[in-house]
């Protein structure tokens, strides 16, 4: 009769589906989302990096294209006006001018001078046409030192007096650019010789030395337009959103509707610099905080004049619509996968769906009593040999019951046998009692001896069924074999037995351990030496203070020794033992058991002399039989 039993089959997780083709379905779909999810992420990470990159190193690209325009126009300025500092006919026009309050008239006794203007004049002027940036030029002035007779050239309407000259001469910034040594940038201001209103420009002054020694003997001032920045910035690619600065010595413009305002406060505040983005070692990058609190990236170029710079604080506008531009890319293909995954699902569903179905009815039909063979379930795939082998395990299941019945039924039969077999080793030792206490009554006690130990050796033997037994067994069961031998023998043979402590008698170790010792001492050691033998059995604990304490028994012979071709032999199980009764225990197997029990490092050691002794010396863990975990076999042992 088949037994029903209740459904006891595990659930599934609450968020996890209880079918394997769901769980496969499932598992693909967040597979595949994860790896979606980590592509999307880092691909999303790597282009921000490399658009963040690209942002910086075209803007530095065109910042230096400005800043190389720039310096160009200002370098061809400055040649000019070193030009004007150098020149032999403006220094010899300067020191003829020295004195003179105005220009002297062709009348004159000093009439020459007006030649040496004439002529300084018409070299300032082919030199001024010359000059590729004169556009940038909106004054030249070449003065003596009191600054009333001067050359001068101008692009405006208004010339200049000497009064504004004077004043000139009295501004703070002048006075400075004269005593430096080098160029000192005043800054972007209305030009002082003109009136209020007009274009801002940026003053260049030096002294001019005489060429015979180091007096001053005039100034050179030029006046340089703001278009020499504008002009520039015009094809500027510059956002709504960013800022650009011009930085000039202490000063610094911000360019804002085509102009340039000088900003008195700082505007931002750096917070890091960024290194490694740059292409040109004197570009610096830097991770800025404006006003409004906003986090922006500034790269900043030289402008070729030492103090001179320009920053551009990078748009995020644009950052941010190429940042959109690439997400709805990546959403794109997010979407696609997701389609692509859902495709796939559909399509594993109706590939797995339909034959497990099949595999489940079956399977829950054989729960139910029915393993007829279902053919349908047979496919040429996977879940085909799986249903080719739950049809095999149905007919198995069948022949196993049938099967089952018969070997019941052969069950009882061996019970009955092993019940009347146990009847032998009762009938045996009684029959040893029997003549044990006949050979009492007839005086004889050797055979009564003899015959009881056989008794206990034969019941250990036959009885024993646990692997470890006790010292103290152990050393029962080889005093009655050396009992029996010893009569053998004609008592020309002795053993002693040295505990140094009594608790070793509870000490376990295998059962038939020392007999095979004793069995080989005697007949390979004292019988072949033909007189009188000892045997000295000795067990100690080695190192007593150790976590490991290890248990040691010796067992030595006055025999005929072992040579050491001999002791390897013996160890590997080469020699066997001439006993008829324990021929199947040998020392190598005493020896391997230990071995497989405990470790390589324990085992039977063996040292000998030929011709006079044999120690064999056993080592293993000291267990004691009350921490044995198998000490309820011992005891019914």
């Amino acid at each position: 009769m088949i037994n029903r039993q209740k459904d006891t089959c595990p659930k599934g997780d609450f968020f996890m589906p209880k079918t394997i083709r769901s769980k496969i379905l499932f598992t693909t779909a967040i597979v595949t989302a994860a790896l979606t999810t980590l592509t999307v992420s880092v691909c999303f990470s790597l282009f921000q990096a490399f658009l963040r990159q690209n942002q910086l190193q075209s803007a530095e690209y065109s910042l230096q294209v400005f800043s190389g325009n720039v310096s160009s126009a200002m370098e061809n300025i400055l040649s000019f006006h070193q030009w004007c500092c150098s020149n032999m006919d403006i220094a010899r026009y300067l020191e003829a001018f020295q004195d003179q309050d105005r220009m002297p008239s062709i009348s004159s006794a000093d009439s020459g001078l007006r030649i040496t203007a004439l002529n300084a004049y018409d070299r300032l002027k082919e030199e001024y046409h010359n000059t590729y940036a004169q556009e940038y030029l909106t004054r030249v002035i070449i003065s003596p030192g009191r600054g009333r007779c001067y050359l001068q050239i101008s692009d405006t309407a208004a010339a200049g007096t000497a009064g504004d000259i004077d004043r000139l001469c009295q501004e703070e910034f002048f006075t400075d650019a004269l005593e430096s040594d080098q160029y000192q940038w005043a800054g972007l201001m209305e030009d002082p010789l003109v009136p209020a209103g007009s274009s801002l420009i940026l003053p260049v002054i030096r002294p001019i030395q005489s060429p015979y020694g180091s007096k001053m003997v005039g100034w050179s001032y030029l006046s340089v337009s703001q278009n020499i920045f504008l002009d520039f910035l015009r094809t500027f690619p510059l956002e709504s959103d960013s800022w650009l600065y011009i930085h000039l010595g202490s000063h610094s413009y911000r360019l804002r509707d085509n102009r340039l305002q000088e900003i008195r406060s700082p505007e931002y505040r750096i917070l890091s610099n960024i290194k490694g983005h740059a292409f040109n070692e004197k570009t610096m990058a830097n991770r800025i905080e404006t006003g409004d609190r906003q986090r922006r990236t500034m790269i900043t170029c030289p402008l070729g004049q030492e103090g001179w710079s320009v920053s551009l604080i990078l748009s995020e506008k644009a950052y941010q619509a190429q940042s959109h531009t690439y997400l709805a890319l990546l959403a794109g293909i997010a979407l696609t996968v997701c389609l692509i995954g859902a495709a796939l699902y559909i399509l594993l569903n109706r590939i797995i769906n339909r034959p497990v179905q099949k595999i489940l009815d079956k399977i829950t039909a054989i729960s139910q009593g029915d393993f007829s063979r279902e053919p349908s379930i047979e496919w040429q795939d996977e879940l085909g040999r799986i249903g080719c082998g739950i049809n095999r395990m149905s007919e198995n299941v069948v022949t196993l019951m049938e099967k089952k019945v018969e070997d019941e039924k052969q069950k009882k039969d061996l019970e009955y046998q092993i019940l009347q077999s146990q009847i032998n080793p009762h009938f045996l030792y009684n029959t040893l009692n029997s003549i044990k206490w006949m050979a009492t009554i007839q005086n004889a006690t050797g055979i009564a001896e003899m015959t009881t130990a056989l008794a206990r050796l034969m019941k250990n033997v036959s009885k024993g069924t646990s692997a470890h037994i006790t010292l103290e067994e152990e050393l029962a069961l080889v005093k009655d074999y050396f009992l029996i031998q010893k009569y053998r023998y004609g008592g020309n043979i002795t053993l002693e037995c040295q505990v140094k402590e009594p608790a070793l008698y509870q000490c376990l170790i295998h059962r038939f351990t020392l007999q095979p010792i004793i069995e080989n001492a005697m007949f390979h050691g004292i019988e072949p030496k033909g007189c009188a033998g000892k045997v000295l059995i000795q067990a100690e604990i080695l190192s007593p203070e150790a976590s490991e304490r290890l248990l040691q028994i010796s067992v030595t012979d006055n025999g005929v020794g072992m040579s050491e071709e001999t002791i390897e032999k013996v160890l590997k199980g080469d020699l066997s033992s001439k006993a008829d009764f324990f021929r199947h225990v040998g020392i190598s197997n005493v020896h391997q058991r230990i071995q497989y029990d405990f470790g390589e490092e324990y085992g039977i050691r063996i040292k000998s002399s030929p011709g006079e002794y044999t120690t064999m010396t056993i080592t293993l863990p000291c267990r004691f039989f009350h921490e044995d975990p198998q000490k309820t076999d011992l005891q019914k042992t």
